[in-house]
């Protein structure tokens, strides 16, 4: 769950020197290339009659006449018309850009490009270990998880029962670094609770959390992110868990009230008030994913519109996913074809949740009234269709979905089956194997 202590990096070895050497003087022979390739053209201006070409070349250009410019311009606006249509109809049925895949996939490897997503924050135990990763990072997107399960009441039930972890320290890793974005801000050490709890996110050891968890109670009896962690981490059933975040919730009001008339002071205010905001907004959708496990969805229904609507900037945490989480198990498919209309944007990044929940609702409304012959006869329509690329675009999106998830699509088996008999496109088959 969180950051151990730094890593120093080694000194540098003979083999690693003679590397930088030649990567240095690689660098400056590319600077210098530009003059020697015109110091090579002026040589050589002689035999190659380069004065004479230009010559030709302009007397050409000055013979064109306005027709010319015109057929020019109309052939490229057409290639570019083409090339327009061939992207869209590209994108419809794949949901990504080709021009987009091809650089990304074929491009971008030649010219050693590093990836965008690459986190400053991560290390590494070793040259060909970063290696490995910055050629495996365009294979795979790292999103965040707000369906994520409770650390003590869910995944250590799991290790109990079947004796493995669930989480890898790259899991423990990512959310070690989102507590401390969260959690922490620069005025902690002006207060000994958040000092102790600033430490305690960076331990790796679950019981030293714990216990920093408590001493951080020691020092302030309402220090909502000693709450938190113990919430998170101690509690072994949800009601303990849900009985803990009452606790963080009552301190995280008070906190944030108090840095809400403070926050014009001065920026170490203003980023106490982000910090204390960060805490009341976690705490409530943890107490919505509670009171959602315990049987009482309508009531996390309403914390989670609540919150969504008083704090509409606040995106991070993704809280519309839980809601529809929600909503699906109520069966409340209009409310959920509302959300995704709002959040299933183009230009807004996607997630596996809102792809399958997309993909789920187009099944459904067609599954019901489909027939195979009437598709054999007459060929699928608008809807099964975008039912079809829905499902395509999931499983792109994500294909590593498990099985629980893809279930949902259950009922629409027989459906999807034919449709995979009338478009033989492999989709099924891969859905069917995860």
């Amino acid at each position: 769950m969180a950051d151990g202590p730094e890593l120093v990096a080694p000194s540098p070895s003979p083999g690693g020197r003679l590397k930088g050497l030649l990567c240095s003087c690689w660098g400056y022979a590319w600077a210098l290339l530009p003059l020697a390739s015109l110091a090579f053209l002026y040589h050589l201006r002689a035999p190659l009659r380069l004065y004479e070409t230009a010559v030709t070349v302009t007397g050409f250009i000055n013979t064109l006449t306005p027709k010319f410019y015109v057929a020019l311009t109309g052939t490229s606006s057409l290639i570019s018309g083409l090339i327009l249509v061939f992207e869209w109809c590209y994108f419809k049925k794949y949901g990504t850009s080709f021009i987009e895949q091809v650089s990304v996939n074929h491009l971008r490897p030649l010219v050693g490009a590093n990836e965008p997503g690459m986190s400053s924050g991560s290390f590494f135990s070793s040259t060909e270990d970063n290696d490995t990763s910055r050629q495996s990072l365009s294979e795979c997107k790292v999103w965040r998880n707000p369906l994520n399960l409770f650390r003590g009441a869910e995944y250590n039930r799991y290790t109990w029962v079947t004796g493995r972890d669930p989480l890898t320290y790259y899991d423990m890793n990512l959310s070690a670094q989102d507590h401390q974005t969260f959690f922490t801000c620069d005025t902690d050490m002006l207060r000994p609770s958040d000092a102790v709890m600033q430490k305690a996110w960076r331990e790796r050891s679950p019981q030293e959390r714990v216990k920093a968890a408590y001493q951080a109670l020691e020092e302030y009896n309402d220090c909502a992110t000693a709450y938190i962690l113990l919430a998170e981490e101690e509690a072994t059933t949800i009601s303990e868990a849900e009985r803990l975040f009452q606790q963080a919730l009552r301190a995280g009001e008070s906190a944030y009230k108090r840095s809400q008339q403070q926050q014009h002071m001065s920026i170490q205010h203003e980023a106490q008030h982000r910090r204390d905001t960060n805490v009341l907004v976690y705490t409530k959708r943890r107490l919505a994913m509670c009171a959602r496990k315990l049987g009482r969805i309508r009531e996390a229904v309403k914390i989670m519109r609540d919150l969504m609507k008083e704090f509409p900037l606040l995106s991070m945490v993704n809280i519309h996913e839980n809601l529809l989480e929600a909503l699906l198990e109520l069966q409340a498919y209009a409310d959920v074809q509302a959300v995704l209309a709002k959040y299933d944007d183009i230009s807004l990044p996607k997630s596996a949740t809102i792809c399958y929940t997309a993909a789920l609702l187009k099944a459904r409304a067609v599954s019901e009234k489909f027939s195979p012959e009437t598709a054999f006869r007459r060929g699928l329509t608008t809807a099964e269709m975008n039912a079809v690329e829905a499902i395509h675009r999931a499983v792109e999106f994500n294909p590593h979905v498990p099985k629980f998830f893809v279930t949902l699509l259950a009922p629409f088996t027989f459906m999807l089956e034919k449709i995979e008999s009338i478009m033989p496109s492999g989709f099924w088959h891969q859905l069917t194997r995860l």
